[in-house]
């Protein structure tokens, strides 16, 4: 029997879908699953809709709930994190603060002051786990789909856990251009290589045809500024909240993306609307937002008013009537594991070997992943192209310097972090950066690392 954790399983309705799309395999569906979270009665309701679904279609798969994480640990094969720390309260600072200053972060979490203190309040949740499954399950694959993706994955792989980061951009992005262009995904091959939120899309092709040329030609006409269209719903970034579908990348307003392929060459694996925080380019005004990103869409406002329940029973009917697996990889990465049935995924994982060759050995890239019986394989990409490269290491400079901040305990190193951020740094004057850093700290001194509290 399969044994598969699940930390933070009480988190909106992600952790239930992923739950459906591991029993949608046959060689998982007699696997314990331990869903575990600190929240009991949001674990309440994400166990009674598993245990619905296991009875409805008649699987033996063991649903264990508990709110301890040693028991949810103790010989596990597989550990999945999907945990945010400080929830929706603490998410606030996140993005007030910054905005105080000048910098609107359409999202905040996985990059800029929102992304770097997302992570540094989940290192003392990271430090717990990881002392305990190296004690416990010390040969477990983790699983991580909790943001800042490249900073959490990379602090877990340095920690000692074995541990690959997952998102959905490059499925979701793959098969809006694929729309786009009215080609059938499965007629569709591609490679992405660069870091998370921020890879590229280095080839995409049907059969011999390179489809790159067209796909400028059609983006160019269709998205020029000025002409964006509203009716995107952009990628959420968070796999610790609301449930997600490669589906909501619908290609309705991608001015910043076209702007960034026209420039540079290649086209972004996230959405437009996250894309915007990465580069310094489009949000320096609100009348440039408007301009780049008609339709506002606000991830904080979101998730306050996100409706739980509803959207629970939502996910149970749907997989009630069908089970089948999502486009996440989760669930494929432990059936190649279980099975040896070998996939391919694209994996955020440690920079160790020169999997990208122009960016840092510390980073955390993304990068297609074989994966079988032997585990997460990651493949050499050689050079990214060096302007690619090049955008990718002004975020790699603000992630590595998060991470060795956590590994050190080194305030400083979280001034550095958010002061190099591309976004930040186009908005703020270096005193106003320490100052709102120094903000940031106080308002999350309870949940930050004891080295790193300032109350």
């Amino acid at each position: 029997m399969t044994t598969i954790a699940i930390i933070g399983a009480g988190g909106f309705v992600f952790p239930f879908r992923l739950f459906g799309d591991l029993i949608s395999f046959p060689a998982l569906q007699d696997a314990e699953i331990r869903l575990m979270d600190i929240d009991a009665d949001r674990l309440d309701g994400v166990a009674s809709a598993a245990r619905d679904l296991v009875a409805h279609h008649g699987l033996p798969a063991r649903v264990v709930t508990t709110t301890d994480r040693r028991e949810a640990l103790d010989g596990a094969d597989v550990v999945i994190i999907t945990f945010q720390v400080g929830g929706v309260a603490a998410y606030r600072h996140d993005v007030e603060i910054p905005r105080r200053y000048g910098i609107d972060q359409t999202v905040g979490d996985t990059v800029g002051p929102g992304g770097v203190f997302r992570f540094l309040r989940s290192v003392p949740a990271y430090r717990d786990i990881a002392a305990d499954a190296l004690e416990l399950c010390p040969d477990a694959t983790f699983i991580n789909y909790a943001n800042p993706m490249a900073m959490a994955t990379a602090y877990l792989n340095a920690l000692g856990l074995r541990t690959v980061g997952l998102c959905h951009s490059v499925q979701g992005t793959t098969r809006m251009l694929a729309r786009t262009l009215g080609v059938p995904y499965d007629e569709v091959s591609y490679r992405c290589a660069g870091i998370n939120h921020q890879a590229w899309v280095l080839e995409f092709r049907r059969g011999s045809e390179d489809l790159y040329p067209r796909l400028r030609e059609v983006m160019g006409e269709r998205h020029q500024l000025g002409r964006g269209a509203g009716g995107l719903r952009a990628d959420d970034g968070d796999h610790s909240g609301a449930a997600d579908d490669a589906s909501t990348y619908e290609g309705g307003n991608e001015q910043v993306r076209t702007a960034i392929m026209e420039q540079f060459g290649y086209f972004q694996t996230e959405s437009s609307h996250h894309a915007s925080e990465y580069l310094p380019y489009f949000r320096k005004s609100a009348e440039m937002v408007t301009e780049y990103i008609p339709q506002r869409w606000d991830y904080y406002e979101i998730c306050a008013a996100h409706d739980v329940p509803g959207d629970l029973t939502d996910q149970l009917e749907k997989l009630k009537g069908e089970l089948k697996p999502s486009v996440e990889y989760g669930a494929s990465i432990v059936n190649s594991l279980v099975t040896g049935v070998p996939s391919v995924v694209y994996g955020n994982v440690p920079n160790a070997g020169a999997l990208i060759a122009n960016l840092p050995a510390d980073a955390c890239v993304e990068v297609p992943c074989l994966v079988d019986a032997g585990g997460v394989q990651p493949t050499a990409q050689g050079e990214l192209p060096p302007q690619l490269a090049a955008l990718n290491r002004t975020n790699v400079n603000v992630q590595t310097l998060a991470v060795r901040a956590a590994l050190e305990g080194n305030v400083e190193h979280v001034h550095h972090a958010v002061a190099l951020d591309p976004l930040a740094a186009a908005q703020c004057t270096l005193p106003q950066l320490r100052k709102m850093t120094d903000e940031l700290l106080t308002a999350h001194a309870s949940l930050l690392p004891p080295e790193l509290q300032r109350r």
